[in-house]
């Protein structure tokens, strides 16, 4: 078992699969019920889309991978001048102090979401939202948005030594990432799930469709 990535869920699995979309939509709706209780827009998820083409050759990896990118950011936004180095064996990056300090606050993305499930959404606003009794039915139980992710992997990008143009990512650089992400050496973790996030933020944007974990 692991954590999947991707964007334009109700697109694809309308086409392939009508029946499952039932499952989606109502968290969608539990989502929508939360956004406007905040005072925010609906989302209204594409039934229909181009295809969507991440440069990422891993969209699906351990659970375990997106808490070494959390880690890394936990420390990147504390000291804009800190460089990420490989975890030790043996070392559980989610149980690292940066993050239960980074977490206290509620304000990251990145960290206040489900590691298994849940939605960021195209809507731009500043706090993570959180499910209560009117929204119970929110996969993850906490919602993010992606241009807010885009922001925090841009923050972090440095730290890992991932070379951005105003906030942009080059195929080349991309695919210099995927090189890594297969080596099973050095940053392989935080990369795959960094590229897997920072495409799929860019996609949502674009297309206006959730990024859905699963």
């Amino acid at each position: 078992m692991g954590l999947a990535i991707s964007v334009g869920y109700l697109a694809d699995i309308l086409e392939h699969d009508p029946e499952g979309a039932e499952w989606f939509e109502e968290g969608m709706t539990a989502a929508n019920k939360l956004l406007n209780a905040a005072g925010l827009p609906s989302h209204t998820e594409p039934r229909v889309l181009p295809p969507l083409v991440s440069r990422a050759s891993l969209c699906s990896f351990p659970y375990s991978f997106i808490h070494y990118l959390r880690r890394a950011y936990a420390y990147r936004s504390e000291d804009p001048d800190w460089i990420a180095t490989p975890v030790k064996d043996g070392i559980d990056p989610g149980s690292d102090p940066a993050i239960e300090e980074a977490l206290e606050s509620f304000s990251s993305h990145l960290l206040c979401h489900s590691d298994a499930e849940g939605y960021y959404l195209p809507v731009d606003f500043h706090d993570v939202l959180f499910a209560d009794d009117e929204a119970d039915d929110l996969p993850g139980g906490m919602l993010g948005s992606s241009y807010r992710l885009l922001e925090e992997l841009v923050l972090v990008a440095p730290a890992l030594g991932i070379d951005l143009q105003d906030g942009l990512l080059s195929d080349v650089e991309a695919e210099r990432i995927n090189q890594v992400t297969h080596s099973d050496e050095g940053l392989h973790r935080e990369y795959a799930s960094w590229l897997a996030l920072y495409d799929s933020a860019q996609l949502s944007i674009q297309h206006g469709s959730a990024i859905v974990f699963s």
